[in-house]
């Protein structure tokens, strides 16, 4: 196995060993991975329009998140509302009960990036994620996160 091989079935492993040890974690929740992250981008970014959410998730490619959002306004943990700016969009916020799993998601949450900060002890995390980071700049997934740490997009 080449290294350029390696990396990506590697990336591969950890993607899905993480997304296992989150599903297992949410599942008493009730909540998806998927949903987990839309209700902690709600959270903390309130009230966001569904093309502004679209653009922070990586769980979901495109920027019309549509179905997701609707399994959670039937779950009542999302409620969309009129956007105050303009009568043509709607704008997405968490009910009390969907800041309840929020809250308790980003607990979950805070576990597995623990295990995650435990694991990169005595790495260079820095070097991985900027390897990380040139890897997946320019595409939808890798923008999200950009958007997210408040850095420039590619």
């Amino acid at each position: 196995m080449d290294p350029a091989e390696e990396v990506r079935y590697l990336i591969l492993a950890a993607q899905r060993e993480g997304n296992l040890r989150l599903a297992r974690a949410l599942r008493p929740l009730g909540v998806t991975p998927a949903q987990a992250e839309v209700l902690r981008l709600l959270a903390d970014r309130q009230p966001l329009t569904m093309s502004g959410l679209g653009e922070l998730l990586v769980c979901e490619s495109g920027s019309n998140p549509s179905r997701l959002v609707d399994r959670l306004v039937a779950a009542d943990l999302v409620r969309r509302v009129p956007s105050s700016r303009d009568r043509r969009q709607v704008e997405l916020t968490l009910t009390e009960a969907g800041g309840r799993i929020a809250r308790e998601v980003a607990g979950i949450e805070a576990e597995l990036h623990h295990g995650i900060d435990a694991a990169g002890a005595g790495h260079d995390l820095e070097g991985v994620l900027g390897f990380l980071r040139s890897l997946v700049a320019g595409q939808s997934a890798g923008d999200a996160v950009a958007r997210r740490a408040g850095r420039p997009v590619a």
